[in-house]
Protein backbone atom coordinates (compact mmCIF):
# COMPACT_ATOMS: atom_id res chain seq x y z
CA UNK A 1 0.00 0.00 0.00
CA UNK A 2 2.72 2.82 0.47
CA UNK A 3 4.41 1.50 -2.42
CA UNK A 4 1.34 2.43 -4.14
CA UNK A 5 0.99 5.50 -2.80
CA UNK A 6 4.83 6.84 -3.35
CA UNK A 7 3.92 5.83 -6.70
CA UNK A 8 0.57 8.17 -6.98
CA UNK A 9 3.36 11.02 -6.07
CA UNK A 10 6.09 10.08 -8.81
CA UNK A 11 6.15 11.98 -11.85
CA UNK A 12 4.77 10.53 -14.98
CA UNK A 13 6.94 8.78 -17.58
CA UNK A 14 8.74 11.99 -19.45
CA UNK A 15 7.94 14.63 -16.88
CA UNK A 16 10.85 13.92 -14.36
CA UNK A 17 12.40 16.59 -12.87
CA UNK A 18 14.52 17.64 -9.90
CA UNK A 19 13.08 19.40 -7.77
CA UNK A 20 16.16 19.94 -5.63
CA UNK A 21 17.66 22.00 -8.14
CA UNK A 22 18.87 24.64 -8.90
CA UNK A 23 20.00 25.62 -5.68
CA UNK A 24 18.02 28.34 -3.22
CA UNK A 25 15.23 28.78 -6.43
CA UNK A 26 12.15 29.94 -4.43
CA UNK A 27 8.69 28.09 -6.21
CA UNK A 28 5.83 30.45 -7.30
CA UNK A 29 4.20 29.10 -4.51
CA UNK A 30 5.77 30.31 -0.72
CA UNK A 31 7.66 27.48 0.95
CA UNK A 32 5.95 28.73 4.42
CA UNK A 33 2.29 28.46 2.63
CA UNK A 34 -0.75 25.86 2.86
CA UNK A 35 -0.31 25.17 -0.60
CA UNK A 36 3.11 22.88 0.82
CA UNK A 37 0.90 20.86 3.31
CA UNK A 38 -1.66 20.37 1.01
CA UNK A 39 -0.02 18.97 -2.31
CA UNK A 40 2.13 16.73 0.05
CA UNK A 41 -0.92 13.77 0.53
CA UNK A 42 -1.14 11.89 -2.14
CA UNK A 43 -4.80 10.54 -1.05
CA UNK A 44 -6.40 13.95 -0.77
CA UNK A 45 -4.86 14.74 -4.33
CA UNK A 46 -6.29 11.45 -5.94
CA UNK A 47 -9.40 12.71 -3.61
CA UNK A 48 -9.09 16.46 -4.77
CA UNK A 49 -8.40 15.60 -8.28
CA UNK A 50 -11.30 13.81 -9.31
CA UNK A 51 -13.78 16.43 -7.54
CA UNK A 52 -12.30 18.79 -9.53
CA UNK A 53 -12.28 16.86 -13.07
CA UNK A 54 -16.23 16.33 -11.89
CA UNK A 55 -16.84 20.20 -11.94
CA UNK A 56 -14.73 20.79 -15.14
CA UNK A 57 -17.08 18.13 -16.78
CA UNK A 58 -20.44 19.63 -15.14
CA UNK A 59 -19.26 22.84 -17.51
CA UNK A 60 -20.45 22.18 -21.20
CA UNK A 61 -17.06 24.20 -22.80
CA UNK A 62 -14.68 22.51 -20.36
CA UNK A 63 -16.30 19.34 -21.01
CA UNK A 64 -15.87 19.12 -24.78
CA UNK A 65 -12.29 20.62 -24.61
CA UNK A 66 -11.16 18.12 -21.44
CA UNK A 67 -13.32 15.04 -23.82
CA UNK A 68 -12.38 15.70 -27.11
CA UNK A 69 -9.06 16.56 -26.58
CA UNK A 70 -7.29 14.81 -23.35
CA UNK A 71 -6.13 11.60 -22.68
CA UNK A 72 -9.28 10.70 -19.93
CA UNK A 73 -10.75 8.33 -22.40
CA UNK A 74 -7.60 6.23 -23.38
CA UNK A 75 -5.79 6.59 -19.82
CA UNK A 76 -7.18 8.53 -17.09
CA UNK A 77 -4.63 7.48 -14.25
CA UNK A 78 -2.20 8.79 -17.07
CA UNK A 79 -4.17 12.25 -17.15
CA UNK A 80 -4.79 12.61 -13.54
CA UNK A 81 -0.71 12.08 -12.85
CA UNK A 82 0.48 14.50 -15.12
CA UNK A 83 -2.39 16.73 -13.92
CA UNK A 84 -1.17 16.41 -10.63
CA UNK A 85 2.47 16.71 -11.31
CA UNK A 86 1.59 19.88 -13.38
CA UNK A 87 -0.24 21.42 -9.89
CA UNK A 88 2.82 20.20 -8.00
CA UNK A 89 5.57 21.84 -10.26
CA UNK A 90 3.63 24.91 -9.43
CA UNK A 91 3.36 24.78 -5.82
CA UNK A 92 7.34 22.60 -5.41
CA UNK A 93 9.10 23.25 -8.36
CA UNK A 94 11.78 26.54 -8.96
CA UNK A 95 10.05 28.58 -10.39
CA UNK A 96 12.27 28.84 -13.99
CA UNK A 97 10.75 25.03 -14.62
CA UNK A 98 7.37 26.04 -13.32
CA UNK A 99 7.31 29.07 -15.94
CA UNK A 100 8.71 26.55 -18.52
CA UNK A 101 6.05 23.96 -18.27
CA UNK A 102 3.20 26.46 -17.80
CA UNK A 103 4.24 27.72 -21.30
CA UNK A 104 4.43 24.47 -22.88
CA UNK A 105 0.47 24.00 -21.67
CA UNK A 106 -0.35 27.50 -22.93
CA UNK A 107 1.15 26.45 -26.28
CA UNK A 108 -0.77 23.11 -26.51
CA UNK A 109 -3.75 24.59 -25.08
CA UNK A 110 -3.34 27.56 -28.38
CA UNK A 111 -4.17 24.46 -30.47
CA UNK A 112 -7.15 22.75 -28.79
CA UNK A 113 -10.97 24.59 -30.27
CA UNK A 114 -14.23 23.31 -31.21
CA UNK A 115 -17.94 23.69 -30.68
CA UNK A 116 -20.17 21.79 -27.60
CA UNK A 117 -22.50 19.54 -29.33
CA UNK A 118 -25.39 22.16 -28.94
CA UNK A 119 -23.26 24.35 -31.04
CA UNK A 120 -21.15 26.70 -29.02
CA UNK A 121 -17.58 27.15 -30.12
CA UNK A 122 -14.91 26.98 -27.46
CA UNK A 123 -11.22 27.94 -27.41
CA UNK A 124 -8.90 26.25 -24.08
CA UNK A 125 -7.31 29.66 -23.64
CA UNK A 126 -10.69 31.82 -23.21
CA UNK A 127 -9.88 32.83 -20.14
CA UNK A 128 -13.61 32.27 -18.78
CA UNK A 129 -12.48 28.45 -19.07
CA UNK A 130 -9.54 29.03 -17.85
CA UNK A 131 -10.78 30.76 -14.75
CA UNK A 132 -13.29 27.72 -14.24
CA UNK A 133 -10.52 25.13 -14.47
CA UNK A 134 -7.59 27.30 -12.31
CA UNK A 135 -11.30 27.51 -9.35
CA UNK A 136 -12.09 23.93 -9.25
CA UNK A 137 -8.18 22.78 -8.76
CA UNK A 138 -8.10 24.91 -6.25
CA UNK A 139 -11.40 24.25 -4.80
CA UNK A 140 -10.53 20.58 -5.31
CA UNK A 141 -7.27 19.75 -3.45
CA UNK A 142 -7.89 22.61 -0.71
CA UNK A 143 -11.51 20.62 -0.02
CA UNK A 144 -10.50 17.02 0.08
CA UNK A 145 -7.48 18.26 2.13
CA UNK A 146 -9.82 20.02 4.61
CA UNK A 147 -12.27 17.22 5.02
CA UNK A 148 -10.18 14.17 5.35
CA UNK A 149 -6.37 15.33 6.28
CA UNK A 150 -6.49 18.42 8.27
CA UNK A 151 -9.63 20.88 8.90
CA UNK A 152 -8.12 24.31 7.47
CA UNK A 153 -9.58 27.92 8.97
CA UNK A 154 -11.23 30.17 7.26
CA UNK A 155 -7.81 32.09 6.51
CA UNK A 156 -5.99 28.84 5.20
CA UNK A 157 -8.28 27.88 2.39
CA UNK A 158 -7.85 32.14 1.53
CA UNK A 159 -4.49 31.44 1.37
CA UNK A 160 -4.64 28.10 -0.56
CA UNK A 161 -6.31 30.71 -3.43
CA UNK A 162 -4.30 33.06 -3.45
CA UNK A 163 -1.15 31.36 -3.02
CA UNK A 164 -2.19 30.16 -6.42
CA UNK A 165 -2.60 33.62 -7.84
CA UNK A 166 1.03 33.67 -10.16
CA UNK A 167 0.70 30.09 -11.46
CA UNK A 168 -3.52 31.11 -12.96
CA UNK A 169 -1.85 34.20 -13.99
CA UNK A 170 0.68 32.47 -16.30
CA UNK A 171 -2.01 30.34 -17.67
CA UNK A 172 -4.13 33.40 -18.49
CA UNK A 173 -6.37 32.75 -15.67
CA UNK A 174 -6.47 36.34 -14.65
CA UNK A 175 -9.86 35.86 -12.43
CA UNK A 176 -9.37 32.74 -11.27
CA UNK A 177 -10.40 33.18 -7.52
CA UNK A 178 -8.23 34.33 -5.14
CA UNK A 179 -9.95 33.57 -1.73
CA UNK A 180 -12.60 31.58 -0.93
CA UNK A 181 -15.06 34.24 -0.95
CA UNK A 182 -13.84 34.92 -4.86
CA UNK A 183 -14.71 31.13 -5.39
CA UNK A 184 -18.12 31.10 -4.14
CA UNK A 185 -19.12 33.92 -5.87
CA UNK A 186 -17.77 32.17 -9.11
CA UNK A 187 -19.41 28.86 -8.41
CA UNK A 188 -22.65 31.03 -7.53
CA UNK A 189 -22.39 32.71 -11.70
CA UNK A 190 -21.11 29.48 -12.66
CA UNK A 191 -24.03 27.60 -11.33
CA UNK A 192 -26.69 28.09 -14.23
CA UNK A 193 -24.33 27.10 -17.04
CA UNK A 194 -23.49 23.62 -15.09
CA UNK A 195 -25.49 20.59 -16.36
CA UNK A 196 -24.93 16.44 -15.94
CA UNK A 197 -24.29 14.38 -19.17
CA UNK A 198 -23.47 11.18 -20.37
CA UNK A 199 -19.70 12.10 -20.75
CA UNK A 200 -19.83 13.10 -16.83
CA UNK A 201 -21.43 8.97 -16.12
CA UNK A 202 -18.72 7.83 -18.53
CA UNK A 203 -15.99 9.32 -16.39
CA UNK A 204 -17.23 7.97 -13.40
CA UNK A 205 -17.13 4.46 -14.94
CA UNK A 206 -13.92 4.76 -16.02
CA UNK A 207 -12.17 6.05 -12.88
CA UNK A 208 -13.69 3.89 -11.06
CA UNK A 209 -12.35 0.78 -13.32
CA UNK A 210 -9.20 2.13 -15.11
CA UNK A 211 -6.07 0.43 -13.48
CA UNK A 212 -4.97 2.83 -10.85
CA UNK A 213 -4.56 1.12 -8.48
CA UNK A 214 -3.59 -2.72 -8.44
CA UNK A 215 -6.24 -4.58 -8.43
CA UNK A 216 -6.80 -6.00 -4.78
CA UNK A 217 -6.84 -2.06 -4.29
CA UNK A 218 -9.44 -1.42 -6.78
CA UNK A 219 -12.43 -1.30 -3.99
CA UNK A 220 -10.17 1.52 -2.55
CA UNK A 221 -10.00 3.46 -5.35
CA UNK A 222 -13.96 2.93 -5.74
CA UNK A 223 -13.59 4.73 -2.25
CA UNK A 224 -11.74 7.64 -3.06
CA UNK A 225 -13.96 8.50 -6.62
CA UNK A 226 -17.49 8.05 -3.98
CA UNK A 227 -15.28 10.29 -1.36
CA UNK A 228 -14.53 13.34 -4.34
CA UNK A 229 -17.98 12.84 -5.25
CA UNK A 230 -18.99 13.65 -1.76
CA UNK A 231 -16.68 16.77 -1.77
CA UNK A 232 -18.18 18.07 -4.83
CA UNK A 233 -20.36 21.45 -4.09
CA UNK A 234 -24.41 21.67 -4.86
CA UNK A 235 -25.88 22.15 -7.83
CA UNK A 236 -23.22 19.88 -9.39
CA UNK A 237 -24.01 16.63 -6.48
CA UNK A 238 -27.39 16.92 -6.95
CA UNK A 239 -26.77 16.18 -11.11
CA UNK A 240 -28.33 12.72 -11.82
CA UNK A 241 -24.96 11.18 -13.10
CA UNK A 242 -23.68 11.78 -9.45
CA UNK A 243 -27.16 11.95 -6.98
CA UNK A 244 -26.31 8.85 -4.73
CA UNK A 245 -22.57 8.23 -5.47
CA UNK A 246 -21.20 9.95 -2.63
CA UNK A 247 -19.89 8.18 0.75
CA UNK A 248 -21.68 5.33 2.55
CA UNK A 249 -22.03 5.99 5.88
CA UNK A 250 -19.18 5.16 8.24
CA UNK A 251 -16.81 5.43 4.98
CA UNK A 252 -16.00 9.20 5.85
CA UNK A 253 -14.26 7.92 8.85
CA UNK A 254 -12.54 5.35 6.56
CA UNK A 255 -11.07 7.85 3.95
CA UNK A 256 -9.68 10.26 7.05
CA UNK A 257 -7.55 7.42 8.63
CA UNK A 258 -6.36 6.40 5.17
CA UNK A 259 -5.55 10.00 4.53
CA UNK A 260 -4.00 10.82 8.05
CA UNK A 261 -2.07 7.97 7.69
CA UNK A 262 -0.87 9.01 4.30
CA UNK A 263 0.75 12.32 5.95
CA UNK A 264 3.27 10.14 7.84
CA UNK A 265 4.32 8.64 4.25
CA UNK A 266 8.27 9.01 4.14
CA UNK A 267 8.73 11.30 0.94
CA UNK A 268 12.28 11.60 0.85
CA UNK A 269 12.57 11.42 -2.54
CA UNK A 270 9.19 13.13 -3.50
CA UNK A 271 8.76 16.93 -4.84
CA UNK A 272 7.93 18.25 -1.36
CA UNK A 273 11.31 17.22 0.68
CA UNK A 274 13.49 17.64 -2.90
CA UNK A 275 12.33 21.07 -2.70
CA UNK A 276 12.61 21.78 0.51
CA UNK A 277 16.33 20.83 0.17
CA UNK A 278 16.28 23.29 -2.63
CA UNK A 279 15.50 26.21 -0.72
CA UNK A 280 17.70 24.80 1.93
CA UNK A 281 20.90 24.85 0.13
CA UNK A 282 23.02 27.71 -0.98
CA UNK A 283 23.65 29.23 -4.27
Amino acid sequence: MLDTLRELMRPPAGMACDFSQPAGEPALAPHDGVSWRVFANPVSLFVGGVAAVLLELAEPSVRSGVWDHSGFRRDPGLRLRRTGFAARMTVYGPRSEAEKMIARVVRMHGRVEGHTPAGLPYRANDQRLLDWVQATAGFGFTEAYHAYVQPLTALEKDAAFAEGEAAAGLYGARGAPRSWAEWEALLLATAPTLEGSSILADFLRIICEAPILPAPLRPLQRLLVRAAVQIVPEPVRSLPQLRGRGLRPGEATLVRGLARAAAFLPLKNMPPAQAARRLAAKK
